[in-house]
């Protein structure tokens, strides 16, 4: 299996003026292309790993020959982090999540605006690069994690939900080091139905 870079569902610059369209041109064809670039020459070294799904390949990151763990932790965490990253973006979007998601977010945060400050305050607190997630576990119990650089949540047998990229790639051209406005402005462009259909196929 070769990975590609998948086509986003809006252009760039259709976020604006929340994420600005050089950043998310620059973002997505040469951050999220360089990250599967690598992970596709990792994988081409152990063929017969190449045509296992990447989610399999991270919930059990451990059973990667060692010489191409390190690559198919970081790129391949890389690609799938971004891939989940893009589409729950979108324009004309934001607003507070309904439905299924919204009620587990209610159960386990006590209110949206809670389970907002809690998300943002990590991702916004997180030391270095990395993200700020929302996943589920086995159950579909939500909570709110932190992780550096492209490590993926599978590789904790947690289900990612929703990430905020707070690596400096997602924010430094518009907003420079100021990390809490874009985590603060992120929240208007969150597509909650996309979201909403991430938490539902992570209770599959």
């Amino acid at each position: 299996m070769t990975y590609t870079l998948p086509k986003l569902d809006y252009a760039y610059n259709a976020l604006e003026p929340f994420i600005d369209a050089k950043t998310m041109e620059i973002h997505h064809s040469k951050h999220h292309q360089t990250y599967i670039d690598k992970l596709n020459a990792a994988l081409d070294k152990h063929p017969e790993f190449a045509g296992k799904p990447l989610e399999e390949l991270l919930k059990n990151i451990n059973s990667v020959p060692e010489d191409i763990r390190t690559a198919v932790r970081n790129h391949g965490g890389g690609h799938l982090n971004h891939s989940i990253y893009w589409k729950t973006l979108g324009p004309n979007c934001g607003g507070e999540a309904q439905g299924e998601i919204a009620a587990a977010i209610s159960k386990e945060f006590g209110s949206f605006t809670d389970f907002k400050k809690k998300l943002s305050e990590t991702s916004v607190n997180h030391f270095g690069s990395g993200w700020g997630w929302l996943v589920a576990d086995s159950s579909g119990k939500l909570s709110v994690i932190s992780l550096p650089n492209q490590d993926s949540p599978l590789m904790q047998g947690l289900k990612p939900v929703f990430g905020i990229d707070v690596w400096e790639h997602a924010h430094y051209l518009l907003r420079q080091n100021r990390r809490a406005e874009y985590v603060e402005v992120l929240w208007n462009v969150i597509n909650w139905n996309e979201v909403g259909e991430v938490y539902a196929s992570a209770l599959k």
